[in-house]
This record gives structure tokens, C-alpha cells and sequence, in this order.
């Protein structure tokens, strides 16, 4: 449900298509996401999105931030200089291995060696690949990412009072609910180590905007699973900021092809990729500003201005929707404008607003 904010913002504005976002409904989110923890570490996965006033708000609840380039180092580190970051991400060049931090993510044997061979100080945590079950997820981090148990073993020996061992990264999925996660908690925790980042994955619905994660029962067993003095921390980035943003836009042309109603809106796809990524339908909301063409309460697919057919943000979905009329898609605030192909066919960037209050 997009909040009536947002859709009075988005019928005032006099550019589309834009993103808005909204800053008190992240605030309230990841307070309460804050307060379910109960003791859990939570950082900030930059990744799903990294606009600089979202990470001012997610600065007073978060521990700290989980970066996976220099890039997103450079950015963070020159928004919070005092904040404690995380680096992860396969493929880290010798000058991203060089970079200051509170945990470094080390994902191979090759690459343990490479951060000895700077010279520098790192405390790390081994990002681990176990052959676990991980039934329903949306996505598994396999293949390239982290190592397995003889990777881990091959690592352990090389250790020294300046680049230290300090415990376990596992981030195995996405798309899980709460008792999957705490499911691979139990196995994971009782590992041994005193220091295991859990990583992200939490669920988030598009089909159901509704339906959230549950962050109580997943603080409250994460709390019950805990041995006393160990730490555990978590990442999640999707699941704290994909409710705050929303992109609104514009139908220009309605039209029938062999029997099925489209709407072409500006803007499309290289602004708000999520949809062709994820493989679902944008949740969307249709204002009523037009007074062109259209149809009735029928199965529409909304497209964008691409040249081409997967130019799609949601499929037969059954509406009334005119020329002229306002579109705003929820659900657009984690992996949407920064994973999107911002220059092709060279069309306008959207503008960004924010809702303060």
C-alpha cells in the first residue's frame, strides 16, 4: 500500500518520471526493525541503495554499514567518517584490500593471501559457502560466492597478530521468511565461532506489499540462539529500504495489439529495473489526471518507452487507466534506480524528492 503522502506528492509534481521518497516511513521501519533485534548488530547493506538522505536516516538505527566496492566505500566513508563498515564482495582489487575497516569479508584462500601481502591491519571474518538445504529462496549465493569447507580449513593456518581472525560471514540466499532464516541460524551458530555475520535475505513481497518480513520473531529466536558473549550480526538491505521509494510516472499513449490493452508510460525499465530482475510485477497505483484514451477495468500491461519487449513493469493486471494519468509504483526503494540501465536510448533521468515530513 503506497502511502497517501506519496500519492498527493506524486499528482503535485511537475516532472516525471521521478522517484519520491519517503523519509519518515523509513524512519519508523527501521526503528522498529532496530528495537526487534534485541541485541542483534544490524548494518546497512549499501548495496540495495545507496542515496545518500536514506543513509542519514538509516544512520540513527544501524551499527554500522556493509559496503562491496571502493566506490561505495568512498561514498559512505565521506557521508559517516566515524561509522564502522564492512567490506564484502568477490573480485576486492589490492586497492580495495588496503581500505580501512571495522570487518573485512575475505571470500578465498587467494584473496586471505592477497590482504597479508598489503602489509596492512585487517580483522576478518571468512565468508563461508556451506552445502546447505535453502529451500525457497529467491536467490542462492552459490558459485562464486564465499568458500567451502576446505577453502575455509586452507585459510586458517595463514593468520597473523596483524590480520586476524575474528569469525564467520554466511549470507546464503534471499528471499527467505523468518523461520527459514532462524532454521540456518541454529545450524550456523552452533558452528563455534564468538563472531558470525548472518548477512541478508530477508523476504520482501512484491505480489503482497503487506505481507513483512517478521523482525520480532526473527530478533526474539536470533536472541534465543545466541551463546552467551558470542556476536552476531546482520546485513539486510532490500528489506529496509524497498517500502520507502516509490517512481512515479506518466501514461502517454493506451492501445490494443491483437486483442491486449497496453499503457505506455515515460520513463520505463533503465529507471526502474526491479521488475525485469526480480521477474514480477510492480505493485502500482493509478491516479486519475488524465482525461486521453483508455479502457475500463480490464487486464492492462504497463510498459515503458524502451525499444524493447522487456520493457515491462507489471503484466495483465486488471485496472482502468487512461491517457494522461499519474502511475506510481511502490515498493522502489532497494535495487531500482541504482541497478537500472541509466543511458539507454539516452532518455531523461528521473528526479529525486524526498518527504520529510
Amino acid at each position: 500500500m503506497i502511502a497517501p503522502r506519496v500519492l498527493e506528492a506524486a499528482v503535485r509534481l511537475p516532472d516525471v518520471p521521478a522517484y519520491v521518497y519517503d523519509l519518515p516511513a523509513l524512519d519508523e521501519h527501521a526503528a522498529h526493525v532496530r528495537r526487534a533485534l534485541a541485541g542483534t548488530e544490524l548494518y546497512y547493506a549499501v548495496k540495495a541503495n545507496p542515496d545518500a538522505e536514506l543513509l542519514r536516516v538509516l544512520a540513527r538505527h544501524v551499527d554500522g554499514f556493509e559496503v562491496s566496492s571502493g566506490g561505495e566505500h568512498a561514498h559512505v566513508s565521506a557521508l559517516f567518517p566515524d561509522r564502522p563498515l564492512a567490506l564484502g564482495g568477490p573480485g576486492k582489487t589490492d586497492d580495495e584490500l588496503r581500505l580501512p575497516h571495522h570487518r573485512i569479508h575475505v571470500e578465498s584462500p587467494n584473496e586471505l593471501r592477497r590482504l597479508l601481502a598489503t602489509g596492512g591491519d585487517a580483522d576478518v571474518l571468512l565468508r563461508m559457502n556451506p552445502d546447505l538445504p535453502v529451500e525457497g529462496a529467491a536467490l542462492t549465493m552459490s558459485g562464486p560466492f564465499g568458500m567451502d569447507d576446505a577453502g575455509v580449513q586452507e585459510c586458517l593456518p595463514l593468520f597473523t597478530d596483524r590480520v586476524r581472525l575474528r569469525g564467520l560471514h554466511v549470507h546464503l540466499a534471499s528471499g527467505l521468511d523468518a523461520p527459514q532464516l532462524l532454521r540456518l541460524a541454529a545450524t550456523l551458530l552452533d558452528i563455534g565461532h564468538d563472531e558470525v555475520n548472518l548477512g541478508g535475505g530477508m523476504a520482501v513481497s512484491y505480489a503482497d506489499p503487506g505481507a513483512r518480513f517478521d523482525w520480532s520473531g526473527y530478533g526474539g529466536g536470533l536472541a534465543a540462539l545466541r551463546r552467551a558473549g558470542q556476536r552476531v550480526r546482520i546485513e539486510p538491505g532490500r528489506a529496509l529500504t524497498a517500502y520507502c521509494g516509490s517512481y512515479v510516472t506518466r501514461v502517454v499513449d493506451v492501445k490494443r495489439v491483437h486483442g491486449e490493452a497496453y499503457a505506455i508510460l515515460l520513463g520505463g525499465t533503465h529507471h526502474l529495473r526491479t521488475p525485469v530482475t526480480k521477474g514480477h510485477d510492480q505493485p502500482f497505483t493509478v491516479l486519475p489526471t488524465g482525461g486521453g484514451p483508455g479502457v475500463t477495468d480490464e487486464p492492462v500491461t504497463l510498459v515503458g518507452q524502451l525499444c524493447t519487449p522487456k520493457d515491462v513493469f507489471a503484466r495483465n493486471i486488471r485496472t482502468s487507466v487512461r491517457v494522461g494519468d499519474t502511475v506510481v509504483f511502490g515498493m522502489a526503494g532497494a535495487y531500482a534506480w541504482n541497478i537500472s540501465h541509466h543511458d539507454f536510448l539516452m532518455h531523461p533521468k528521473p528526479r529525486f524528492h524526498y518527504l520529510y515530513r
